[in-house]
């Protein structure tokens, strides 16, 4: 039985939270129990190992912690009607935990068990970003520290920000005020699929279209990711002119712009993300920001050969050199893996493709103009909250969690402590490079950003990232030395970023009443388990499969993120910034896009304060800045193709049949993820892995390997001598 909190009309003084969020809780409700632990531990770590996998492929899907929530839902169900309905109690002789009764089956399938499985996931499947530093010290700089280290490193790069998230709980998750939108949707989702309503309008039920679609998109991927994969690389337009440089670098798929719009693979179009989970009027200014930055200003750049682009690929996720090559990282190392100026000298300036050279521009002006646009748009709320957190008044949520226990502050201390311990042995026993004093400033930076960007991101939904300060700030104070670069930012980044992810959920177990103690064991153990589990899966992966991170890898293992950082460690690891972006490089113009970042904001703010209406409130300039920040490893493919299916179910069947759309759209996004990700597993492990695989050899899976685009033809040949 659920009961109110003392006057059954309280709730919170937040509309978009009373609609979401219930305002009554049952104390006595099982939350951490052993079919939670069962259900969540085996979908976490099979969709933890999964996203390993997918993280070396391109393209790939992803599982995402909302296709777990809508997993385990039917398997709790099924539990509770089959298990057996008995107490147990363990013998005296355990001790302390003797007498200790706990039962297999509790009762019904609850929200809170649910919520807590959600939890599980949401912090634990994805992919650190240490782990993919760790892959690129091996690969590209020849530097194998073995498991141990990985797996510190994972771990103390981890559960800092799970530190650091528990320290901050009084200011942005017990203020009624931290609202945090995205576990509006969680909560919404939740309490439908626990409501037991028969559904008025009649027709399938959301758990048998879910099947049905999984079941259809399982079969499906079989044409685009084994049996006609041209379909998948659907450059259709460069096979009628395949040597044409210019047409495969406008309409391709592997290195073009992707005007060509099509793909029938949906690992393609979800490359950055679900388009039916995201809102029309976002994907219009994500589109809107990759058409202005790609299909204009790139190809104008490219096209005039500005800071030498045409000598390189169009996109490209890594560096080159002076003779149109990629870049020979171990030219410029000394034997001690540091940077070698008379070798540099020597050799060649390390030079950008578009992609990347964009990407920077881009970043550039992001990082000024996220900072305005927050203080233009949202100061005052911030600012408000800032001032007000501590004396703000609790509203019925937070007066419900006071009848739980809470975790006290010393816990998450105590785990901090642990954390930078296990930071000091990863940095002195294997010897990194990395001195102390730049790993206290590593995890400084996300302490300092902590509380300021988690309050923009619980009221404003806008995420801000030290991605860019990240990379500056170790190139600066450790030069030439990209391993321990790599490091500093695996800390600066990952601990911020799963700081946020944590706090989030611990919001959301503040909406859904669940016990603090129960959110702390869960994350806790789920992180820990995950991230010692993906190093092992990842450490199988390098020894048995063949070419694995090589460009042609024959099941598309080509490691595109790790590319990326391979190349962002280069730039700004080895080669360092001063070098170039310093005034005697020809990318040094970059830098005035942070004085035109700052200033891109006020006209859209001066618009929408003398000319509001109902539409130009929402544009947002963040949102167009930093939605194309995908790219590398995306490509044109994955913006055009997810803005036709966004504009598809988001525009086209959200207003001709919203009564469908609000029925079955997040649930057939859920179920094509789920399919097709069951689909590329079955297909590597049953017919490409085995015995070296068998490859369908006909014209649909080799019309698209000999084109310029595939080739990464670039437009113009460097002059002979190379490029000076």
């Amino acid at each position: 039985m659920e009961f109110p909190f003392e006057d059954e009309d309280e709730d919170s003084p937040y509309p978009e939270v009373r609609a979401s969020v219930s305002n009554i809780d049952d104390p006595e409700m099982p939350a951490m129990t052993l079919r939670m632990w069962g259900i969540g531990m085996v979908l976490t770590l099979a969709a933890g190992c999964a996203n390993l996998f997918f993280n070396f492929r391109q393209p790939a899907p992803s599982i995402v912690s909302n296709v777990l929530l809508l997993l385990a839902h039917p398997v709790g169900k099924l539990l509770a009607l089959t298990m057996p309905i008995r107490t147990y109690r363990l013998p005296r002789w355990l001790g302390p935990l003797g007498n200790y009764e706990f039962s297999l089956n509790p009762g019904p399938w609850n929200i809170k068990e649910h919520a807590l499985v959600y939890i599980m996931a949401n912090v634990s499947i994805g992919v650190p970003t240490a782990l993919n530093a760790v892959v690129v010290a091996e690969i590209d700089y020849g530097v194998k520290l073995g498991y141990g280290f990985n797996a510190l490193l994972i771990l103390a790069t981890q559960l800092t920000g799970f530190s650091l998230a528990g320290l901050c709980r009084r200011y942005l998750v017990w203020p009624a005020s931290m609202v945090w939108p995205q576990n509006l949707i969680v909560c919404t989702l939740l309490n439908t699929l626990h409501a037991e309503e028969e559904d008025a309008r009649g027709g399938i039920t959301r758990f048998k279209f879910f099947c049905y679609a999984a079941v259809g998109s399982f079969f499906w991927f079989f044409l685009p990711g084994y049996l006609f994969t041209a379909l998948s690389t659907f450059s259709y337009i460069c096979w009628i002119k395949p040597q044409d440089v210019v047409i495969n670098q406008l309409f391709g798929v592997s290195g073009g712009l992707g005007m060509g719009i099509l793909t029938f693979d949906w690992a393609q179009i979800t490359w950055i993300g679900s388009p039916l989970m995201v809102p029309w009027w976002a994907e219009v200014q994500i589109f809107a920001g990759f058409f202005i930055v790609y299909w204009l200003l790139c190809p104008i750049l490219y096209y005039t050969n500005s800071w030498d682009l045409s000598y390189f690929p169009l996109m490209a996720n890594q560096p080159y050199d002076r003779f149109g090559q990629p870049y020979n990282i171990t030219r410029v190392l000394t034997p001690e893996q540091t940077f070698d100026q008379t070798a540099f000298e020597n050799y060649s300036p390390l030079y950008l493709p578009a992609s990347f050279a964009i990407t920077y521009l881009i970043a550039f002006a992001l990082s000024s103009a996220m900072i305005v646009h927050t203080v233009l748009y949202h100061g005052k709320t911030v600012l408000h909250g800032l001032t007000q957190t501590r004396i703000e008044k609790d509203d019925i949520h937070a007066k419900l969690m006071r009848a739980y226990p809470e975790v006290p502050d010393w816990w998450y201390m105590l785990t901090f402590i642990a954390c930078f311990a296990l930071a000091i042995v990863t940095a002195e026993v294997w010897h990194t490079e990395i001195p102390v004093w730049a790993l206290i400033l590593a995890i400084a930076l996300p302490v300092t950003y902590m509380i300021p960007s988690g309050y923009v991101y619980a009221l404003t939904g806008q995420n801000i990232t030290i991605n860019l300060l990240a990379q500056i700030i170790p190139g600066m104070i450790l030069p030439g030395k990209p391993l321990p670069n790599m490091i500093f930012k695996a800390y600066a980044v990952q601990t911020l970023a799963e700081g946020t992810a944590f706090v989030q959920d611990l919001k959301l177990g503040h909406y859904v009443k669940l016990p603090p103690r129960a959110t702390f064991v869960v994350q806790l153990v789920s992180t820990t388990l995950v991230g010692l589990l993906q190093v092992g899966v990842k450490e199988w992966m390098f020894s048995n499969i063949k070419d694995i991170c090589q460009p042609n890898q024959k099941d598309s293992l080509t490691c595109p993120h790790n590319q990326v950082l391979y190349t962002t460690s280069a730039i700004w690891g080895l080669i360092g910034p001063a070098r170039q972006f310093g005034t005697d490089s020809i990318y040094h113009p970059q830098l005035y896009a942070i004085a035109i970042g700052a200033v891109l904001p006020l006209p859209f703010w001066l618009w929408q304060r003398r000319w509001p209406n109902k539409w130009n409130k929402f544009v947002n300039l963040p949102i167009v800045l930093n939605g194309i920040g995908l790219i590398p490893p995306a490509t044109g493919i994955n913006y055009s193709s997810w803005f036709l299916v966004g504009f598809i179910f988001q525009f086209l069947v959200r207003r001709r049949n919203f009564v469908w759309w609000s029925k079955f759209n997040y649930v057939l996004t859920a179920a094509c993820d789920c399919g097709t990700v069951l689909s590329v597993l079955f297909i590597f492990f049953t017919l490409q892995f085995p015995k070296g695989g068998f490859f369908v050899n006909w014209w649909g899976n080799t019309v698209y390997l000999n084109t310029a685009d595939n080739l990464h033809s670039p437009l113009r040949t460097p002059p002979e001598g190379g490029i000076r």
